[in-house]
């Protein structure tokens, strides 16, 4: 089958997580936004396309399947993929860490715009900088602890028994807090090794390494969820 991937076209955002799965599994899939526009989105938003409605993108049309929401993009394609353990206990405990992955970027999202998404970061800096001091020294620390534990009760290697789509998020949360946060996760890497030591090993996973080095990985910019604003970060 091939799949149809539905996100903004000039950003990773929410759909890195899902591309990256796509890319380590091999799938044939198509990023429609950047083969056709962004408009290609609109129609499915408006409802005037066949399936569930999304509220939003990421979405995944397979077949005449329509998928919304990362995690549950992610659920859907796992098993398809063999990018989780069989077993209902592992996918549910897969999803369970996949949800906690999404609160943590939802966090990181509201460090630059903490008042409104519809402002411009330029208007609420006082609050980003605030909302974001307390971002590094409580919230960050709390959920980086948390997934070093899983990753510790789990082999020390993979967040479950074996490599999974939770091990291609975790690489991408880490990426992209060394790109919001260089400072505070030069601090905060020391204590969580065994995160550190995942993001090196899936970086170099062959298929990985090859999506990592094509044009097909976007680079970070100040318009997707990882922004690196310097006021935002520890001080030097």
């Amino acid at each position: 089958m091939r799949y149809q991937l539905y996100y903004w076209s000039g950003i990773q955002g929410r759909g890195e997580f899902v591309r990256l799965a796509l890319e380590d599994a091999g799938a044939d899939y198509i990023d429609i936004a950047r083969e056709q526009g962004d408009d290609a989105i609109l129609p499915f938003l408006a409802g005037e396309r066949p399936g569930a409605l999304p509220f939003a993108p990421p979405f995944l049309k397979a077949g005449r399947t329509v998928i919304a929401q990362t995690a549950a993009i992610l659920l859907y394609l796992a098993p398809r993929l063999k990018l989780v353990p069989t077993g209902a206990a592992a996918t549910l405990y897969a999803h369970q860490l996949q949800l906690t992955v999404t609160d943590l970027v939802a966090e990181v999202h509201d460090t630059h715009h903490p008042i409104a998404s519809s402002l411009y970061y330029e208007d609420q800096r006082a609050a980003a900088r605030q909302r974001a001091e307390d971002f590094r020294q409580q919230r960050l620390p709390k959920y980086l602890d948390y997934f070093e534990q899983a990753l510790m009760r789990s082999d020390g290697r993979h967040a479950l028994s074996r490599h999974s789509y939770v091990d291609l998020s975790l690489f991408q949360v880490m990426s992209g807090l060394d790109y919001a946060f260089p400072h505070a996760m030069r601090r905060l890497r020391r204590k969580r090794p065994h995160l550190c030591a995942l993001a090196a090993r899936v970086a170099e996973r062959p298929r990985i390494a090859a999506y990592l080095a094509s044009p097909r990985r976007l680079p970070f910019n100040e318009d997707g969820i990882f922004r690196h604003y310097p006021k935002l970060d520890d001080p030097r």
